[in-house]
């Protein structure tokens, strides 16, 4: 099995056409102009040298994932929490669980929020969804 830190190296190695651990076209794509370009390698460049090197691109894409994992587990927490607020209760976990097929009463959805309930006020936040999920 091939490590994601493996995978970025090979994308990274396509990018660096003349072989000298450096590439901007991997960031851009080719889309932006030379002055959106300097921009991005300045906030990515980690030596302070004006180049984009390996070490840079993993940072970069390893950051861009967790941002999607984190909007992944934003719409996702999103399809539990109802009635304008910010934290599943064991009334929308039951509601949800229904959807999905799975019958459970509201003492056992209390049960299952007990389990991940840090703060123990009875209902599960962004950040204790996060810890479950993970």
């Amino acid at each position: 099995m091939v490590r994601l830190t493996e995978q970025y190296e090979r994308v990274f190695r396509c990018f660096d056409e003349d072989g000298d651990a450096e590439a901007t076209h991997a960031l851009t794509g080719g889309e932006l102009v030379l002055q959106e370009v300097e921009v991005a390698v300045e906030s990515l460049d980690s030596d302070g040298d004006g180049l984009l090197c390996l070490e840079d691109f993993i940072g970069f894409m390893e950051g861009r994932a967790e941002e999607e994992k984190m909007g992944d587990l934003r719409e996702a927490f999103g399809m539990y929490v109802t009635d304008g607020r910010r934290f599943i209760t064991s009334e929308t976990l039951k509601r949800m669980l229904s959807r999905l097929g799975q019958s459970k009463t509201v003492d056992e959805c209390e049960a299952m929020i007990g389990h991940f309930d840090l703060d123990g006020d009875g209902v599960i936040s962004f950040d204790e969804f996060k810890v479950m999920m993970m």
